[in-house]
């Protein structure tokens, strides 16, 4: 067994102990996993979010209750939503935009469900490796952040376990970064759903600081 420096050895005794998520234990984050139902689509879904998960926070890690616990968005101001609340309202948002095309379109809409629910699971993926805390606790936009946002982290990330073309264009196309390029039908919907919830918790953080 080669030797290594004390700060090699400890590194790689941390990411030789990390956990790894299953589809059980990230459903527990985003129960809209389990509508996926291409089970090699659902499990891919699954190692993405175990491998931010366990590799975000500047490299320390999240724990479900940390994550839990992250604000939807830093851009927004102090509202009472949640980042994983935020991706969960878009997943159903989601789901229930497809429905009501469907019924409404007299031509056949062609959205391709599954993709379009890993989309909306995936495409803030990126935010806990943007992430990490400041001395004091707080969550911060990261160093490694600031140099690549969330949309390209999270294709990376989806990409290497993967993940289809047609959801990493969902990822890549998401926020103002897909703004020049024809989006998908299924990123169109996850792009209106997200913006929903920002525009909105923008609203709602302006009145707050008011108060």
């Amino acid at each position: 067994m080669t030797k290594v420096s004390g700060e090699t050895e400890v590194t790689t005794m941390i990411a030789n102990q990390r956990t790894s998520y299953g589809v059980t234990q990230i459903a527990q984050l985003f129960p809209s996993l389990r509508k996926i139902k291409d089970k090699s689509l659902r499990e891919r879904v699954a190692a993405v979010w175990s491998e931010a998960i366990t590799t975000g926070c500047g490299g320390k890690g999240w724990t479900f209750d940390e994550l839990r616990a992250v604000k939807f968005t830093l851009l927004a101001g102090d509202i009472d939503m949640k980042f994983v609340e935020h991706l969960n309202s878009c997943a159903r948002q989601c789901i229930a935009i497809a429905d009501v095309l469907e019924n409404s379109f007299r031509c056949r809409i062609p959205i391709q469900r599954d993709h379009l629910i890993a989309g909306a699971l995936l495409a803030d993926v990126g935010k806990p490796l943007e992430y990490d805390k400041d001395a004091s606790g707080k969550v911060i936009q990261g160093k490694f952040g600031q140099q690549v946002r969330h949309p390209f982290s999270g294709v990376a990330l989806a990409y290497k376990h993967g993940i289809p073309g047609e959801v990493l264009h969902i990822i890549a196309t998401h926020s103002h970064e897909g703004d020049k390029m024809e989006r998908s039908i299924e990123s169109i919907i996850f792009h209106h759903a997200d913006f929903v919830d920002f525009d909105i918790a923008k609203l709602l953080g302006k009145r707050a600081a008011k108060k």
